[in-house]
C-alpha cells in the first residue's frame, strides 16, 4: 500500500508560545513518514506573537511550513476552510494549535484511513484532559444529540484531529461555526459508512487559555438546527416551509369551519370569540410559510446554478516541489573494511 502525500492544517488564534513547540512535535512525529508532506499554519487574526512565531518556524524548518494570515479574526471554521483550500496533499489532517492534540497519532491515522478504506477518520479522545463540568459533560450531551439528529454516529465531534481524503473534503464548504460538524457535511458527499473513528491521545493545555466555555453548548444547538435543515431540506426547502404552512392551514381551516358552522347554522355571534382571531392568525401563518417555501425554492435553484461562495482570507500560491517535506531515505550501508 503506497503512502499518500499529506497536508496538515492547523488553525491558530492567540497561540503565542505554542507555535514553535507544536511545529517541532509535528516534525518529530513525521520524521519517518514515507511520503512527502506539508504543514499549513493559519493565523486567524491573532493580535499576539503568533504571526511572528509562524515566520520564525518557516525560517527554521523550511518552505514546507506554509503560513496563511487573516487580517482579522474570522473564526476557526473560516481558518480551517482556508487551510483546506490551500492544501495539496492526497490526505488532509486537521488539528488544534494548542498542543492538546498529539501529532504522533497522525502517521497511524494515515495508515488506518487506507487500511479501513475510509474517506473521513475522526479522532476520539479516549482520555480527555479537560474539566468535567464545563467541557466533558456539555460535549458528551452535544455528541449524543448530534449523532441522534444527523444519523452520523461519531462519539467525539469536538476532537479537531481528523483525517480526510482530499477529493472528499474539498467538495465540502464550511461557513459560520460549522467545523465541529464536518463529518456530517462530509456525509452529504460520501457514504456515512466511510466515516470512522479511532482513539487518539489528548493532553492538558499548558500554554495559553482556552477560547471556549459553557456558552459554546448553546451555539452548538443553534448550529445543529441549521445542520438538520440542510441535511433534510437543502435541495427542497419548499417541503420544510410548505409542510409547516399546511399544518397551520389545517388547524386554522378546521377552526374556521367550526366557527362558520356556529355563525351560519347556529346563528351565534363569533366576532368577539378568541377562536375567531386564532383562526385568522393560523391562516395568516399558513400563507406566510407557504409563500416563504416558494421563495426558498427559487433561491435554491439560483444558488445551485451559480458558484459557491469562497471563504474570506488570502491564500498564497501553491508553490513548487521544494515546498514539500520529502520523505527521508536512509543512507546505503557502508562496505566492510575489515582486513
Amino acid at each position: 500500500m503506497n503512502a499518500k502525500s499529506l497536508s496538515i492544517v492547523i488553525p491558530m488564534y492567540q497561540e503565542a508560545g505554542n507555535v514553535i513547540p507544536l511545529v517541532e512535535r509535528v516534525h518529530a512525529a513525521l520524521a519517518a513518514y514515507p511520503a512527502r508532506w506539508e504543514l499549513i499554519l493559519v493565523n486567524d487574526g491573532s493580535r499576539d506573537a503568533t504571526a511572528r512565531e509562524m515566520k520564525q518556524a518557516q525560517a527554521q524548518f523550511g518552505p514546507h511550513v506554509r503560513a496563511l494570515h487573516f487580517a482579522r479574526n474570522n473564526g476557526q471554521t473560516a481558518a480551517m476552510q482556508a487551510g483546506i483550500d490551500a492544501a495539496r496533499g492526497e490526505i488532509i489532517a486537521t488539528m488544534d494549535g494548542d498542543q492538546q492534540n498529539d501529532p504522533a497519532d497522525i502517521p497511524g491515522m494515515a495508515e488506518a484511513i487506507d487500511a479501513r478504506d475510509l474517506d473521513v477518520l475522526c479522532g476520539r479522545r479516549a482520555h480527555r484532559k479537560d474539566a468535567w463540568l464545563l467541557r466533558k459533560l456539555p460535549s458528551s450531551i452535544a455528541n449524543r444529540l448530534i449523532a441522534r439528529v444527523t444519523g452520523v454516529r461519531i462519539s467525539d465531534y469536538g476532537c479537531s484531529l481528523k483525517l480526510y481524503r482530499a477529493e472528499v473534503i474539498k467538495k465540502v464548504r464550511l461557513y459560520g461555526e460549522m467545523h465541529r460538524f464536518i463529518p456530517v457535511w462530509a456525509a452529504m458527499v460520501t457514504s456515512p459508512d466511510r466515516i470512522g473513528e479511532i482513539d487518539v491521545a489528548h493532553h492538558a493545555r499548558t500554554i495559553g487559555a482556552s477560547k471556549y466555555g459553557i456558552s459554546r453548548t448553546f451555539r452548538v444547538l443553534l448550529d445543529l438546527l441549521t445542520v438538520f435543515f440542510f441535511l433534510r431540506f437543502q435541495a427542497r426547502p419548499g417541503h420544510f416551509f410548505g409542510g409547516l404552512g399546511l399544518v397551520f392551514a389545517g388547524f386554522g381551516g378546521v377552526l374556521a369551519t367550526y366557527l362558520a358552522w356556529c355563525k351560519f347554522v347556529l346563528g351565534e355571534h363569533i366576532g368577539t370569540r378568541p377562536a375567531f382571531f386564532t383562526a385568522i392568525l393560523l391562516l395568516m401563518f399558513a400563507v406566510q410559510f407557504i409563500t416563504t417555501g416558494v421563495v426558498a425554492e427559487m433561491l435554491t435553484r439560483v444558488f445551485h446554478q451559480g458558484r459557491p461562495q469562497e471563504p474570506v482570507g488570502h491564500l498564497p500560491q501553491a508553490g513548487g516541489d521544494d515546498a514539500w517535506h520529502a520523505p527521508q531515505t536512509p543512507p546505503p550501508p557502508r562496505e566492510s573494511t575489515a582486513a
